[in-house]
């Protein structure tokens, strides 16, 4: 039987012995390549980890010390520490192990933490409670793949450092990497830290003066000690040269290290020295990415950051390449309208990659901004750019720009500026959970005034929509689309002004409205309604905001109008429709189809949205009793 096997919680790591400690290490790894690599999900933050996490149970009394971690893709070693580890072959499957801390699995986990540079402010919160509570009790933030470069860590540790009383550990994940390598000033103080200090450690000149030094000192007469104590001192100051604690300390936050983060002894010393401080405490330690798993140690882009099914001894993927993405598309058609106009610029949130950002990046680097993950300064650099008379595109996951709607509202509408919001994964995403479903989006950019908003129902509308939005001067425009590959081509079989109209039948009384990707099941909506003798109209207005008067006079004559929308159906497209057309005194019946306001768990994105009501059957059943009801007749339903 493994070490791993007989650890069914936190409290049977106290007995073990280093080199015990070492072995679980090592079987900890094997276990998450082998069972990451059936699942998929984020396995290069977790390698990275495995030392640290063991010595933060070995150290802390979880769950009464409170361990938070930032982000939570790092948290899967705890979920194995933690009496989980049967349930890793349901890894973000539907019902199964969340990829992210969850409240509902396990009391271990505090914080459902799966948007970066939160947790310094929840821990914030946890250890004044605490304080007030007089409980007996430790929190612990865990920070790494870049979250110290956004700025509510910094807001955070503002606060942190006048409290003075509060038992707060702080524990520096640095790996320097978020995706890619970690940019900014701060990553880069931080990750060329251990290479200063080892370096002058190392030098033999400075072990041999200090040496000499030393030897001097002690012989002198009286106050030789007294020396040897400036002597000792004179080698902090040199350390306090280099190191960030001076950073830190002159906040009122204690600083400790670095250390080595695969070195558990290291760990727990430096931990335990944490603990009985009284006081914040900042604990760095340094970490490989992908540690132990040799394809993830020189996979370049991104140490295997998160990952599909692949090999667990190759790192090869296991599944065909998939097939043409809407990121693609995207990346392809920036690169091409880059080459074109100079005044087009690119910014990520430190997502090059996952964004398709990378293709612009290779062709005009001195064009492309990695800010790191912080939305809101890309946002507001963004309107600044624009404002200098470029034209920047901003490539983002769509659940990531809820953090930066004020930005959005006050820096880049209110000054009329033309910044393009290319919002990726938005709608149902499926495995990745309720953090990283894109339904707030569309919502909440409807609120912004002269904000222009489109959902491409195709690669070709993608490509019309991008060329578009560039050319917009004193406004922002949005293009979200989701993270599933590209559909097959939707032509249009007529236009009714800027309407795209994709379906039509005689004597239609049913207005569809699809967005996006959901065009498909619009037109499968119409199609079925023909079927049983309802005439039906399925339009894509093609750019939702503003709304357009040639839908709003196709609605007018229709006797019912659905929208179907990958969005939060309060605030949404449809909503929007019903208030234009509410104010114009259009009395046609509507309803919206789209994301209920709830959290909506894991799960595989064709049933999440089966089980939601956002299938093509399920609709259509729905208008055919409407119109049936108000004929009076029997009701009719339409085959599944």
């Amino acid at each position: 039987m493994s070490l791993l096997d007989e650890i069914n919680g936190p409290e049977a790591l106290s007995d073990l012995t280093p080199e015990q400690l070492q072995q679980l290490a090592e079987e900890i790894r094997a276990f998450l390549i082998t069972n990451v690599s059936r699942t998929g999900g984020h396995l290069g933050p977790n390698l990275g980890v495995v030392e640290l996490t063991i010595a933060l149970h070995r150290i802390f009394d979880s769950p009464k010390d409170a361990i938070v971690f930032d982000t939570g893709h790092q948290s899967y070693v705890h979920k194995v520490l933690t009496g989980r580890k049967d349930q890793f072959g349901s890894l973000r499957q539907p019902g199964g192990l969340s990829g992210y801390p969850s409240r509902a699995e396990s009391p271990h986990d505090w914080v459902e933490n799966s948007h970066a540079s939160t947790a310094l402010s929840w821990a914030d919160g946890l250890a004044k409670a605490f304080r007030l509570r007089g409980d007996d009790r430790f929190v612990v933030a865990v920070v790494g793949d870049g979250a110290l470069t956004g700025g509510m860590v910094w807001e955070a540790l503002n606060n942190i450092a006048v409290s003075g009383d509060e038992r707060l550990v702080i524990v520096v994940n640095d790996n320097g990497r978020s995706y890619t390598p970690t940019v900014g000033g701060i990553a880069t103080q931080l990750s060329s830290l251990g290479k200063q200090l080892a370096a002058i450690r190392t030098d033999r000149r400075y072990e041999r003066t200090l040496k000499r030094i030393k030897q001097l000192a002690r012989k002198t007469p009286l106050v030789g000690e007294m020396v040897y104590g400036l002597l000792h001192g004179f080698k902090m100051g040199v350390k306090d040269v280099l190191a960030p604690q001076g950073m830190f300390s002159d906040l009122g936050i204690k600083y400790l290290g670095p250390i080595n983060g695969h070195d558990i002894e290291a760990v727990e010393l430096a931990l335990a020295q944490a603990k009985g401080f009284g006081g914040p405490v900042l604990v760095h330690c340094i970490t490989q990415k992908g540690r132990g798993f040799k394809a993830a140690e020189e996979h370049e882009q991104d140490r295997f950051h998160a990952v599909g099914q692949i090999d667990e001894v190759t790192g090869e993927p296991l599944t065909d390449t998939p097939a043409r993405t809407w990121t693609d598309a995207f990346g392809d058609e920036l690169a091409r309208i880059g080459a074109i106009d100079e005044s087009v610029v690119a910014i990520t949130a430190a997502m090059l990659h996952p964004t398709g950002l990378d293709k612009f990046a290779r062709h005009f680097p001195e064009r492309t901004f990695d800010v790191g993950i912080a939305e809101q300064h890309a946002v507001t650099a963004a309107a600044g750019l624009a404002a200098g008379g470029m034209h920047p595109v901003f490539a983002v996951y769509a659940t990531f720009l809820n953090r930066a709607f004020d930005q959005v509202l006050m820096d880049v509408a209110l000054h009329r500026q033309g910044v393009t919001f290319v919002l990726d994964r938005a709608g149902v995403t499926g495995p990745d959970g309720p953090s990283h479903n894109g339904m707030w989006d569309a919502s909440l950019v409807g609120l912004v005034p002269g904000l222009r908003l489109t959902s491409p129902r195709d690669e070709q509308r993608l490509g019309e929509a991008l060329r578009l939005a560039v050319t917009v001067s004193d406004a922002p425009t949005v293009l979200r689309y989701s993270k599933e590959r590209l559909p097959e081509p939707i032509p249009a079989v007529q236009q009714r002004g800027d309407v795209d109209v994709l379906f039509a039948s005689q004597r239609p009384r049913v207005l569809v409205v699809g967005y996006g990707q959901l065009c498909d099941t619009a037109v499968d909506v119409g199609r079925r309604l023909a079927q049983q003798g309802i005439g039906a109209t399925v339009v894509d207005p093609v750019w939702a905001l503003p709304v357009s008067p040639d839908l709003l006079a196709l609605m007018a004559a229709h006797e019912l109008v659905v929208t179907i929308e990958d969005n939060g159906v309060v605030g949404g497209m449809g909503a929007r429709l019903g208030q234009e057309a509410r104010a114009l005194g259009i009395e046609t019946r509507l309803r919206e189809f789209g994301i209920p306001q709830e959290f909506l768990a894991q799960g595989n994105r064709g049933q999440m949205l089966e089980e939601i009501g956002l299938s093509a059957a399920q609709i259509a059943r729905y208008a055919t009793e409407v119109v049936s009801a108000d004929e009076g007749s029997v009701r009719i339903t339409t085959a599944g």
